[in-house]
């Protein structure tokens, strides 16, 4: 017979057992916290990733695609259809998997495998699609080309992409013990996605390029993959969830979701299209417009984790009306943006920044807000959240198409903004309460809409704006000044040429098209007001053709130019650097005009790849001129463009086209085949009389005033641009460069081209032909370019904006240094000849002691001699 258990040994091993699973619960809720916060580096860097990628690919694709609209929006839709696609495609096993870490790691490393392999695939894949789009794509061709590309290019890692907050969120619900995280993980992705697009733009891709960009990314998804592996080993199996899929049970919901994702980027869309009117429109504006965007759905996310209560209809219609509200406040403050960003000094990063948070920052809280309550609900029926992600992205999808090709050619850009507002309003669930929150949005829209739309066009004292056409790409106006100067302006401020400039824009066809023997074929890119291009068709035999990548401006081209319809050249509507690509003919002479490097896109017509591109165009003989404009430029963006330059035409050289120092501009030229230059046969042009015609009032006579432009051949400009990046498809230098480039348009605009003029020492050797040819001509030319040099210092040391007597006073002696190294300059013996003319009349002295100057200058030119005889006896 067994005895009784001790009373007091069974209570020590009670408390024993007690203290042992105590200790055991304390260290479960030790490692749950340290998962839950483990996790918060994962979800920030795979938004951090994310947004990366976007970035990049976006970028490569528009290279090959073009910057059309059309294209752009394919690529938007191409990846928001591949997220959607991803998140209803992984829904379920991410749902049912014990194991939500192994599933993320998966998706993570697919991402990883397939940035990689986008360094090599994305510009393979559109180098192969552009000439299968051809030169002229109709609409839907391009849009179905520019949506399939990176739909199938990208559809691995976007799919991947489209899982990854489903599996983060299960992650987070897991290592918390709470369902109710989805907003919060919503918000920290969001955060690191902000943090991708800032680091990405600002660090990674001006310092590693395009592909190094894309190997460290990359490495952030693999950081992801195995700290998932390693947390989830620790963490153990989660119960599997919902095995057998829900639909949304609330068909509202559904609608909602799907419609607050088209209103969202819509109105994402339509706001960085007004602040391009306003802002300097680089690559760093989009970086900004985007990070603010990405900042104000991060707070709003993260601020519904904190405060929200419950996902139930009044909420829903609070943050519904909150959200139209806040876009039609933007839709206020759009019009004194302009305002704003003088005062926030737009040159400095920082300043940029600030006006795209007061743009963005209240509307883009309020929809981070709505997506995380709407989320929460799916959450809750479903167990996941890839069914609000997959059918938000769907609306996100054709976001742009809807605001680029509807809304704004129906609405304008401004009023559409309205309509998007409005549209939460309709998503709000019935109710008497509904009335009450739409009252005071609806009432500032009617309010609003019953004044005209507000014009971001910049119109001088005193002028008028004759025309606008706005369309998905720029807004295109036609403005006059005080003076009745007629100019074209893009996006309310960037003036591209008008009437005043109509005689260099003609000078600038005739340098390339004089410099070929025998041209018949001319391909402008890029027309501006059409005066080039025009100027270059009356050239004796010259075919010419324009390529414009905005509709908008080709469209105001009769308020400029107005040739005869039986001589007016063809214009296609596409983008440059595409056209170039695709193009299966051969021109005598192609002709690039002026792109302003700092504007987002424009970097991309001074690559190298581009550059050879070009040169594959060319016919025998043929002749590349790329213009620059030296007074948007800076040093280092210039060296860059000509080391890329002389790497495909090595006997590249430079050229001016004319000498003024308000716009200076330099020409790159380079020949298919090198080669020198033939005076005997430029002079023979020169003086035929249909020739002859076009170009004498344009001051081209004898050789001399054609090669007084030349400023250096190969191996000056090597020197000159020296050791240093070159711009590439993977390296775009000058598009990353914009803040020295915009911050030179503030500098004194022939401040380059001294620095040039300076550091450039022209070679009669590098241009002109072997044997009696260079002893005659060079000697002339040596002194001609001395002269020419001396009148830009002159012109650049005048005070302020000199008149009359004070200008002669001012202008006459750097003139008659000039005149001095060279009597055969004609611009400064004109310009001396006119003043002593106007000096007659009013200051008799002073016009003799002016006219001799002249004529002990240069002895050899009769027309001041002839004056003193008539006028003074002398």
């Amino acid at each position: 017979m067994q005895s009784e258990p001790d009373s007091t040994a069974i209570a020590s091993a009670d408390r024993f057992t007690r203290a042992v699973q105590d200790e055991a619960a304390s260290a479960r809720a030790r490692q749950a916290a340290s998962h839950r916060w483990a996790l918060v580096p994962i979800v920030t860097a795979s938004g951090f990733a994310g947004l990366g990628y976007e970035i990049v690919w976006t970028r490569q694709l528009s290279l090959a695609l073009g910057t059309e609209m059309m294209a752009v929006l394919g690529v938007i839709a191409g990846f928001f259809g591949g997220l959607a696609l991803g998140a209803f495609a992984r829904d379920r096993p991410i749902r049912r998997s014990k194991s939500p870490w192994r599933v993320y790691a998966v998706l993570e490393a697919v991402i990883a495998v397939w940035g990689l392999i986008s360094v090599w695939l994305l510009p393979a894949a559109g180098r192969a699609l552009s000439p299968l789009l051809g030169t002229e794509p109709t609409p839907a061709l391009l849009w179905a080309g520019s949506l399939a590309l990176p739909t199938l290019v990208l559809l691995p890692a976007t799919i991947a992409m489209g899982g990854t907050l489903a599996a983060l969120e299960r992650m987070m619900r897991h290592a918390r013990g709470e369902a109710r995280v989805t907003a919060g993980v919503y918000g920290a992705n969001t955060a690191g996605a902000l943090a991708g697009t800032l680091a990405s733009t600002f660090l990674l891709i001006p310092a590693l390029g395009f592909s190094g960009t894309l190997i460290s990314l990359a490495g952030v998804n693999m950081f992801c993959a195995l700290a998932a592996l390693v947390f989830g080993s620790s963490a153990g199996n989660a119960d599997a969830e919902e095995r057998r899929p829900q639909r949304i049970r609330d068909l509202r919901i559904t609608i909602t979701l799907f419609a607050t994702g088209l209103f969202g980027i819509a109105f994402e869309v339509l706001v960085v299209r007004l602040a391009a009117q306003v802002m300097e429109d680089t690559v760093y504006t989009f970086a900004g417009l985007l990070a603010a965007y990405l900042l104000g759905t991060a707070a709003g996310g993260l601020l519904w984790q904190r405060i929200g209560r419950d996902a139930n209809a009044e909420n829903l219609r609070g943050l519904l009306a909150a959200t139209a509200f806040a876009c039609i406040t933007t839709a206020v403050l759009v019009p004194y943006a302009g305002h704003l960003v003088e005062i926030a000094s737009p040159a400095d990063i920082f300043g940029e920044l600030a006006v795209a948070i007061s743009l963005f920052l209240v509307p883009a809280t309020a929809m981070g807000a709505l997506f995380g309550l709407l989320a929460q609900r799916v959450s809750d029926q479903r167990g996941s959240l890839g069914a609000a992600v997959g059918i938000n992205s769907l609306g996100a999808c054709i976001a742009p198409l809807v605001a680029a090709q509807f809304l704004i050619p129906a609405l304008g850009a401004w009023t559409a903004l309205l309509a998007v507002a409005l549209g939460y309003l309709l998503l709000l669930p019935p109710g008497r309460s509904a009335l009450r929150w739409s009252a005071a949005p609806a009432i500032l829209a009617l309010v609003l809409r019953l004044k005209p739309a507000p014009s971001l066009t910049r119109v001088p004292s005193g002028g008028a704006l004759l025309a606008v056409r706005e369309g998905p790409m720029a807004t295109a106006s036609a403005v006059d000044d005080a003076a009745g100067t007629r100019y074209l302006e893009v996006n309310g401020h960037f003036r591209m040429g008008g009437t005043s400039s109509t005689r260099s824009d003609y000078r600038q066809a005739m340098l390339p098209l004089l410099l070929h023997e025998a041209p018949h074929r001319a391909l402008f890119l890029g027309i501006g007001t059409g005066a080039t291009m025009v100027g270059g068709a009356q050239m004796p035999g010259v075919s010419a053709r324009g390529v414009e990548l905005s509709r908008e401006v080709v469209d105001l081209l009769p308020w400029f130019v107005n040739p005869p319809p039986a001589s007016a050249p063809r214009v296609t509507v596409a983008d440059a650097r595409r056209y170039v690509a695709a193009d299966t003919g051969q021109h005598d002479v192609i002709i690039a005009d002026l792109f302003h490097p700092a504007l987002d896109g424009s970097g991309a017509l001074y690559t190298v790849e581009h550059f050879a591109a070009v040169k594959r165009r060319l016919a025998p003989g043929g002749i590349f001129c790329q213009w620059l404009p030296l007074y948007q430029l800076d040093l280092p963006s210039l060296r860059a463009i000509i080391r890329g330059f002389l790497d495909v035409y090595p006997d590249g050289s430079a050229w001016l086209n004319h000498y003024s120092v308000r716009t200076p501009m330099l020409a790159l030229i380079g020949t298919r085949d090198g080669g020198h230059l033939d005076t005997d046969a430029l002079a023979a042009r020169l003086h035929d009389p249909a020739t002859a015609r076009v170009i004498r009032p344009l001051g081209f006579e004898a050789p001399i005033d054609l090669l007084g432009q030349y400023l250096g051949g190969p191996r000056s400009l090597s020197t000159f641009a020296g050791q240093g990046p070159r711009n590439t498809d993977d390296y775009p230098f000058v598009t990353f460069d914009a803040r020295r480039n915009v911050r030179a348009l503030r500098a004194a605009p022939w401040s380059l081209l001294l620095a040039i003029t300076k550091d450039i020492r022209p070679d009669p050797n590098e241009l002109l032909a072997s044997g009696t040819e260079r002893d005659a001509l060079g000697a002339r030319l040596d002194a001609y370019w001395r002269a020419r040099n001396r009148f830009l210092e002159a012109g650049a040391s005048l005070p302020g904006d000199p008149r009359g007597a004070a200008l002669i006073e001012a202008a006459s002696p750097g003139l008659i240094d000039a005149l001095r190294l060279s009597s055969e300059f004609d611009p400064a013996y004109g310009p001396l000849i006119g003043m002593a003319k106007s000096l007659i009349g009013s200051d008799r002295a002073a016009a003799a002691r002016l006219l001799r100057q002249i004529d002990q200058a240069a002895p050899s030119r009769r027309e001041a001699r002839e004056l003193l005889l008539r006028e003074f006896g002398e």
